[in-house]
């Protein structure tokens, strides 16, 4: 009988780290609220961990709430994350984009690809310099998989698990230039708010 314990003690320690295992294995998922409806994405910080908690600090900090996607291109990609509405007055200082932290390391070799519903880090022609812009592949875009179109491809870190009717609609919607920006919607598509729903 005594013999037993440390069998059933071990049995109950393992039981307990597959019950943590579980719960540390659940993925963060953040609602987007948008003009247009919501958007639920999981994110996946065991491919992207660098990406991935960027992105939180950015959600936990409201630093999205009140920007806008501001490059639409419906048979490609949705991007936001990096200007407010005063994007539409002409004359605003930076068009209205929000200040932001340092850039991040591109973690584009994660196996994880640029398909319709998954979302990456937008950045510059410089490998290492996303910052809180990011965008919703509307297809499969082979082209921006490591190492295309320039050697380091684009970092994916999420995907859409629910809302991709409003993906939908944000890609159909009319756009315009501004500026020297084109494909800019002509009304714009606000996210209202971002918020952690799942793991943290």
């Amino acid at each position: 009988m005594f013999k037993k314990l440390p069998l059933i003690g071990a049995m109950l320690v393992a039981l307990s780290a597959v019950e943590e295992g579980a719960a540390a294995a659940a993925n963060p998922q953040v609602e987007i609220k948008t003009s247009l409806g919501a958007i639920v994405i999981e994110l996946y910080p065991e491919k992207a961990p660098k990406t991935v908690e960027n992105f939180l600090q950015y959600v936990r900090s409201a630093h999205y709430d009140g920007t806008i996607f501001h490059r639409v291109i419906g048979n490609f990609m949705i991007q936001g994350g990096g200007f407010t509405a005063d994007f539409y007055k002409p004359g605003t200082p930076n068009f209205g984009q929000k200040p932001t932290r340092a850039p991040i390391t591109l973690e584009s070799k994660n196996g994880l690809r640029n398909d319709a519903g998954w979302v990456a880090m937008a950045r510059t022609s410089h490998p290492d310099s996303a910052t809180s812009q990011f965008f919703i592949n509307t297809v499969d875009n082979d082209s921006l998989n490591h190492p295309q179109p320039d050697g380091h491809g684009y970092a994916v870190f999420g995907k859409v698990i629910k809302g991709m009717e409003v993906v939908s609609k944000i890609r159909a919607v009319k756009t315009t230039s501004s500026g020297p920006f084109r494909d800019v919607p002509a009304e714009p598509v606000t996210i209202e708010s971002m918020t952690v729903i799942g793991a943290n």
